[in-house]
């Protein structure tokens, strides 16, 4: 299949198809240039609003963390908003920045900035209060103790925020893909989906599964190799 743009539904192709036909169709589609431009773009919406969302999580969290006046501050906020899902930010952000390449980056930053802030919060927050008595006893200062002792044990909770969300971030852009984003593996789904192309939408589902899945086991090394030695 060279250009799917050009395929026209077949009534014969089965509804369900066996998997060798699935993997010939993944096969094809590579070949043809078909697979890999629309795999790109969702996997440069899930970096860049990841990355975005999980970075100002962490360093918001840390803060409200560590500081108790900033945590009441904020908390009721974040509590407020946590509770919605991020698709359901979707209506909105399109009046607000309309449907185009910043809309799915926008809903994988939300997807990700709050469950990793909420387990950042409750990693630093966590740290028994006597170590870091101790730490004071002993001369650190306050950014020592943050940087090497709070920071250090609460990187558990943080990098489960960071392995669960990232898988989720792959979900929530096929989401906000299918909206009305030409381009990326949502709205590969959705052209075959008119076609009636069974086995491309297969395709694009097991695209989905292994980069969660890798997304997921990708973390869980960084994980390991931070906190191993120790933990």
């Amino acid at each position: 299949m060279g250009d799917l743009g050009a395929a026209e539904a077949d009534s014969r192709r089965p509804f369900f198809p066996a998997f060798s036909e699935v993997v010939m169709e993944i096969k094809e589609m590579i070949v043809g240039g078909v697979l890999l431009p629309h795999f790109l773009s969702s996997l440069g919406r899930v970096v860049a609003g990841f990355a975005a969302g999980s970075v100002t999580g962490i360093l918001l969290g840390v803060w409200m963390g560590w500081s108790e006046r900033v945590h009441r501050w904020c908390h009721p906020i974040i509590s407020l908003l946590y509770p919605i899902p991020a698709l359901g930010w979707l209506p909105v952000l399109m009046l607000w920045i309309g449907v185009n390449e910043m809309l799915p980056i926008a809903i994988i930053f939300i997807c990700s900035f709050f469950p990793v802030l909420y387990n950042t919060v409750t990693g630093i927050r966590q740290v028994p209060q006597d170590l870091i008595d101790a730490s004071r006893m002993l001369g650190a200062s306050d950014f020592f103790i943050l940087r090497r002792v709070v920071i250090h044990l609460a990187l558990p909770n943080i990098f489960t925020g960071l392995r669960l969300e990232a898988g989720m971030a792959w979900k929530v852009v096929i989401a906000a893909e299918m909206v009305a984003i030409p381009t990326g593996i949502g709205a590969l789904m959705m052209r075959a989906e008119s076609l009636m192309r069974v086995d491309i939408i297969l395709v694009c589902l097991m695209v989905l599964s292994v980069m969660c899945l890798l997304f997921e086991r990708f973390f869980g090394f960084l994980e390991e190799k931070a906190t191993g030695r120790w933990r």
